[in-house]
C-alpha cells in the first residue's frame, strides 16, 4: 500500500482531507469505521485520524507506529491531546490552519521513493565552449536508463528545449512556475514538463529575455525534479549570483566545459576560481591544444573527459534530434563515461 489512510466518519472533514490529498497528487484509501481502519493500519505510509473517531480507536490500542496524526477542524479542545497520545499520534492538526503542513506531508507520501536523482550542474568555462549542449548530452544519454531533465537556469543561452528538439512540445515553462506556493509535487512536475525519450526540460519560452527567476521557485522545482527524476542537469548561467551560488550548493557535482585555447583557458581560470574548492569540479575539455596537467594546474580543478569535436552537431540540433545522435558518437561515448565516473545517486533526504 502506498496511498495515506483517512480514518473519519466526519463528512466535512473528510471533504477537507480529499481536497488536500487532490492539492499533493495522491488519492488516499478512507476508513469510515473502526475496524477498516485496523485492516490498513500497518501498511499505509501515513494515517491521518479525525477527531470523531480517535477516541475510539484508542480504546483498541492499535499498534504503535510512525507518521500518524489527528486532525479536527478548528481549535483543539484539551481532550483531544489525550486522545492523540492514545492512538500514538505525534501531534495534531487543526484545519485550515495546518492546511500547509497537511499537503506537504501528503506530497511526501507521493513522493517516496528508494533514491533522489543524481544532480550535475554544468556551467560554461568560456563563451562558445558548449555547457548547454553538454548538459543537453548528459540528460540524453542518462534518459536511456531512467527518467532525466534539464534545469535551464541561463537566461541568455539557446534553451534547452531547442537544442533538445523540445520547442514545439506542449508543457510548463518557468513563467508558469514563477508563481508557484508551497510544496511543488514530484510527480506534478514530471507530469507537466515537455519530454521525449526519457528527457524532460524545464525553461523559458522562446522571446525577448525573459523575467529574473524567483528563488523560491528555483528550490521548489529543483528540489521536485530531484525527487522525480534519476538524473538532474542543471544548465547553470556564467554570471554569478546569489541563487546561481545556492544553485551550485545543491548540485552533487559541478562540470565546467573549457575549450583548451590559451584564451579558453584564460576564461576557465576566473570562472573556476569563484568556486570555494576548485577540485570538487570537473572539467569537460572540448578539442585539442593545452595538455590535461596544464588545465589542471592553472585551474585547480581535474580533467574528466577529453573529447573531440561532432560532426554534424548542428544539423541534428536544427532537426531537432538533440545532441546525441549516436552512442558510439563523442559526444555520447564521453556523457557516457563521465556518468559511469559520477557514480550512484545519494540516498533520499528525509
Amino acid at each position: 500500500m502506498t496511498a495515506p489512510l483517512l480514518v473519519t466518519a466526519d463528512e466535512t472533514l473528510l471533504d477537507e482531507l480529499l481536497r488536500l490529498s487532490a492539492a499533493a497528487g495522491t488519492t488516499p484509501d478512507v476508513a469510515h469505521d473502526i475496524p477498516a481502519a485496523l485492516r490498513a493500519w500497518a501498511k499505509a505510509p501515513l494515517v491521518l485520524v479525525g477527531a470523531d473517531l480517535a477516541e475510539p480507536l484508542g480504546r483498541v490500542a492499535p499498534a504503535r507506529r510512525d507518521a500518524v496524526f489527528v486532525v479536527l477542524i478548528g481549535p483543539s479542545p484539551d481532550a483531544v491531546f489525550a486522545t492523540a497520545l492514545a492512538v500514538g499520534a505525534e501531534s495534531v492538526a487543526e484545519l485550515p490552519r495546518s492546511e500547509g503542513w497537511l499537503v506537504e506531508r501528503l506530497t511526501d507520501v507521493v513522493d517516496t521513493g528508494p533514491a533522489r536523482g543524481l544532480t550535475v550542474g554544468v556551467v560554461g568555462g568560456s563563451g562558445g565552449s558548449g555547457a548547454t549542449t553538454w548538459a543537453c548530452a548528459l540528460a540524453q544519454v542518462a534518459g536511456r536508463s531512467g527518467p532525466s531533465v534539464v534545469v535551464d537556469l541561463d537566461p541568455l543561452g539557446p534553451g534547452v528545449d531547442r537544442v533538445l528538439g523540445l520547442d514545439v512540445v506542449d508543457g510548463v515553462r518557468w513563467e508558469a512556475l514563477g508563481h508557484t506556493t508551497g510544496r511543488l509535487s514530484a510527480r506534478a512536475l514530471r507530469d507537466s514538463l515537455p519530454r521525449r525519450d526519457g528527457v524532460a526540460v524545464l525553461t523559458w519560452y522562446a522571446g525577448p529575455e525573459p523575467r529574473r527567476l524567483q528563488a523560491f521557485a528555483v528550490r521548489e522545482a529543483l528540489s521536485a525534479a530531484r525527487r522525480g527524476h534519476d538524473t538532474v542537469v542543471v544548465d547553470l548561467p556564467r554570471s554569478w549570483d546569489a541563487l546561481t551560488e545556492e544553485v551550485v550548493t545543491r548540485c552533487d557535482h559541478v562540470l565546467v566545459t573549457v575549450v583548451p585555447t590559451l584564451p579558453g583557458l584564460a576564461a576557465a581560470v576566473r570562472v573556476c576560481s569563484r568556486f570555494a574548492d576548485p577540485g570538487a569540479l570537473g572539467l569537460v575539455a572540448r578539442g585539442a591544444g593545452v595538455d590535461d596537467p596544464t588545465l589542471t594546474r592553472l585551474t585547480g580543478a581535474p580533467v574528466v573527459v577529453r573529447m573531440n569535436d561532432q560532426r554534424g552537431l548542428s544539423e541534428a540540433t536544427d532537426l531537432g534530434l538533440g545532441p546525441v545522435r549516436s552512442r558510439r558518437g563523442p559526444l555520447g561515448r564521453s556523457a557516457a563515461t563521465v556518468l559511469t565516473s559520477l557514480g550512484p545517486v545519494a540516498p533520499r533526504a528525509a
